[in-house]
């Protein structure tokens, strides 16, 4: 097994520090000193290896998005979409939750999500658009829509209701169920013609 780099281990050190204070002492009030301190580094070195706090707060963001292999594993397996788009919504809410001040950063990013999910690392969007795909496969999500464009609404649906969530301190398992029901049914009834 190879020994991570001192870069490396430094980094984790700063996003460990920085997770710990965020989940403690929430985003804004926690200094880029704090976490340099936490991590038993100094400021410049933070700031050597990181831009900003909020670089570090994206950085995080991008280590739980990376966590999808579970998905993935019961995507291969061709579980079916319904079931496997609650699981993952439900990890992502009870994430949330736990980690309000990130949570609020993800959910309203300050750059506007595209249409393409981002090619250069994993994604929250990707693993949707991914399991949408699958729902096409297995007959269940409809096919005349791109599923880059329905992940975007599905997921602009949940960002809003999270934000709701934080803000009210809760969100129970059938909100999320109820989420995905409206969004994959609709809201209008079917036309006979």
């Amino acid at each position: 097994m190879a020994i991570p780099k001192r870069t490396d281990r430094s980094r984790i050190l700063i996003l460990d520090a920085a997770d710990a204070a965020f989940r403690e002492k929430g985003f804004a009030a926690t200094s880029v000193e704090e976490i340099a301190m936490r991590a038993g580094l100094t400021r410049k070195t933070v700031y050597n290896l990181f831009a900003s706090k909020d670089e570090i707060a994206s950085q995080l963001i991008a280590r739980v998005e990376a966590n999808d292999a579970p998905y993935r594993d019961r995507m291969e397996a061709g579980d079916d979409v319904f079931p496997l788009l609650e699981g993952v919504f439900l990890d992502s809410a009870r994430w949330c939750l736990a980690n309000p001040s990130l949570a609020r950063l993800a959910l309203a990013p300050a750059d506007r999500p595209s249409l393409e999910p981002p090619s250069d690392r994993p994604s929250f969007q990707r693993l949707v658009r991914d399991i949408l795909l699958l729902g096409q496969r297995q007959g269940f999500i409809r096919k005349d829509d791109d599923p880059n464009f329905m992940a975007l609404v599905l997921l602009g649906i949940y960002g809003q209701a999270m934000l709701s969530a934080l803000t009210r301190g809760q969100f129970t398992e059938g909100e999320i169920r109820h989420i995905i029901r409206i969004v994959v049914e609709g809201i209008g009834q079917r036309s006979s013609r």
